[in-house]
Formats: C-alpha cells, sequence, structure tokens
C-alpha cells in the first residue's frame, strides 16, 4: 500500500483527488495539507510515498515546495495536479525529478493511469538490487513503447521517456518546438523522437494550417 500526501488549497479539488486516488487500488491518502509549509511539515511528520501537489497556493507554491523537498533529501515521489500550462513550470517539474504532471481539468482515467504507472515502477525496481539496461527500459517505459533493442541509433530511452512524459502533461497538441523549448534540447531532436512516437503509434500527428507559409505538425500522446 502507497501513503500518499494532498498538498492542495481548494477544499473542493482537494475532495475529488482524495476521492480518485482511493479508487486505485494499492494506494492510501494519509494527509491534506492547504499549501506548501503545511505539505513539507506533513512529510516530516507521515514520511509519505508520493505527493500530489498543486502549483498555485498561498504560503509557499508547488513549484518552490519541490525544490524545498529535493534539497533537504527527503525520499518521496511526487506528481503535479495543476492548472498551470506554461512551458517554464511544466519543465521545471520534470528537470527537478517529477514522476508525472497532470493539468486540470482532469479526468479518472487520467490520474488513474498515472498511478498505475507509479505503482509499477516501483514495485519493479523495489524486487531488484540490480538491473540491467534493457529491464530499466522496460520499467521506465511501462511495457508500452518498444524501446528496448529496436530503439534507433541516436535516440536513448531516457530523453525518449522525458519527452512522453511532456506529452503526457498536455491535454491539446502540441509542435516540436514547444517540446524542444519545454525539456531544453534542440528542434530536431524533439522532432526525431516525436516521430518514432508516432512510428509506434504512441502519438497522434495532429497538421495544422496557417494562413502562410508551411502547415505545422502538432503532436498528441494517445490514450491507449
Amino acid at each position: 500500500m502507497f501513503k500518499v500526501l494532498l498538498i492542495e488549497d481548494d477544499p473542493m479539488v482537494q475532495e475529488v483527488n482524495r476521492q480518485f486516488v482511493n479508487m486505485v487500488n494499492g494506494f492510501k491518502i494519509i494527509g491534506a495539507a492547504s499549501n506548501g509549509l503545511e505539505g513539507i511539515n506533513l512529510i516530516q511528520q507521515l514520511k509519505p510515498d508520493l505527493v500530489l501537489i498543486d502549483v498555485y497556493m498561498p504560503n509557499q507554491d508547488g513549484l518552490k515546495t519541490l525544490k524545498q523537498i529535493r534539497s533537504k533529501g527527503y525520499k518521496v515521489d511526487l506528481i503535479a495536479i495543476t492548472a498551470a500550462s506554461d512551458m517554464d513550470t511544466v519543465r521545471s517539474f520534470l528537470q527537478q525529478g517529477a514522476f508525472d504532471y497532470i493539468m486540470k481539468p482532469f479526468k479518472f482515467e487520467r490520474i488513474k493511469k498515472a498511478l498505475e504507472n507509479y505503482r509499477s515502477f516501483r514495485m519493479q525496481l523495489n524486487e531488484k538490487q540490480t538491473i540491467s539496461q534493457e529491464e530499466l527500459d522496460e520499467v521506465l517505459f511501462q511495457g508500452e513503447l518498444t524501446a528496448r533493442a529496436d530503439l534507433p541509433k541516436g535516440l536513448n530511452a531516457f530523453t525518449l521517456t522525458k519527452v512522453s512524459a511532456y506529452l503526457s502533461g498536455h491535454s491539446t497538441p502540441i509542435s516540436a518546438e514547444e517540446v524542444a523549448e519545454g525539456l531544453g534540447i534542440a528542434r530536431v531532436t524533439a522532432r526525431r523522437y516525436l516521430e518514432y512516437l508516432e512510428k509506434c503509434r504512441k502519438v497522434k500527428i495532429d497538421i495544422q494550417y496557417g494562413g502562410v507559409g508551411r502547415p505545422i505538425n502538432r503532436y498528441i500522446l494517445l490514450n491507449n
């Protein structure tokens, strides 16, 4: 049973998150805080496995709280659940090691998928003292991506994971340029990973035509 702490200032959203988490096998809410300062105190007291955190909160926002969690060395994982959709915030959370990033409003299926992926990730890692690259790739991709021996030359599993996670934080199609800027990688690099994901049928291309110039390919992660 994974212990979960909620850090969310809106009481209604906090209650929805509580109900959603309790509907997923293997997870138990052990506490809730209305801001980052309260959240840090509860992390110290309750020692949760996983924190679900908002970004915009009074008395210390989510990003500052995450940085404090990392600087203090707390052994806790984190999933952001927030209305923040700007690329700087998404990139900052991913760079600080957030396991997933879910944008409001969201459906139960999205948080269920995030929690199930987390459970699989933790359980597989806990069973091993050492791990091979192939086994690690299987854990990182939750068995959904064919990213092992057949990964094309020049692509690596870590970056592919980041691209996939970045896409999962967006409910609308985004361009290769937006992915590149969000993750701090070259646009041509982002395009290669997106094209590979499309080839694996993990993303769908949405071609958007503007007034002048070439059409823009935008990508969205498929929920399959």
